[in-house]
């Protein structure tokens, strides 16, 4: 049997999905890529022509968008939050919500940031978008301050790896002071996982060996 096959960049949204992998135990073939792959893996763009991470390859379909690839590796196992549970539209709403509104902004402060090179950086762009993703992570703080472990369904779940990832992302753009300290608790659950720590391990093992 072929297994699906993850093209991934070291932290970059597509450890989304390299993370619920880890913590469901499916068996993938990771292919970890320099990033950004547009700039320096020419070959990517016979797989993705879009040549964006992440790739997901599986009985000749592929998949591009983190939430969805997520989506389809939790179908099945505890992180999947089902239509008959009284959480499913919630855990829907994060999906969506963790990429379109709070990894977007993210991503205009890595272009900004670390893409671009140095004469075309611009640090207005990337305050201006620091403070829009702040604005956009209160409804995180919003949810959590009743107490709850988790986002959704008393358990950890797919949208916690979703929104997860884009606030473990801010921490590493300087945007931690964004997070309020329900969210920057609820985080630290997050990443203490072991599935999250396997997934960073794995990443470095395999972008070693290519």
């Amino acid at each position: 049997m072929t297994l699906p096959i993850l093209y991934h960049c070291s932290d970059a949204r597509s450890l989304r999905c390299l993370w619920a992998v880890e913590e469901t135990g499916m068996a993938i073939d990771l292919r970890v890529l320099t990033f950004p792959p547009r700039a320096f893996e020419p070959d990517y763009r016979s797989v993705n022509p879009l040549m964006t991470v992440p790739g997901w390859v599986e009985d000749g379909r592929l998949m591009t968008e983190s939430a969805a690839i997520c989506e389809r590796i939790a179908e099945g196992t505890p992180l999947e939050v089902r239509r008959d549970e009284g959480d499913y539209w919630d855990a829907r709403n994060w999906l969506h919500r963790s990429d379109a509104t709070l990894t977007f902004p993210l991503a205009i402060m890595i272009r900004y940031t670390r893409v671009e090179v140095p004469e075309r950086r611009l640090a207005q762009a990337v305050d201006d978008y620091r403070a829009f993703f702040g604005g956009r992570a209160k409804s995180i703080e919003a949810a959590l301050t009743d107490g709850r472990e988790w986002l959704v369904a008393g358990r950890f779940t797919i949208a916690d790896i979703a929104v997860g990832y884009a606030t473990f992302l801010a921490t590493t753009l300087g945007a931690e002071e964004q997070l309020g300290d329900a969210t920057r608790a609820w985080l630290a659950r997050c990443t203490a996982r072991e599935g999250f720590r396997r997934a960073r391990e794995r990443q470095q093992l395999v972008a070693q060996r290519s």
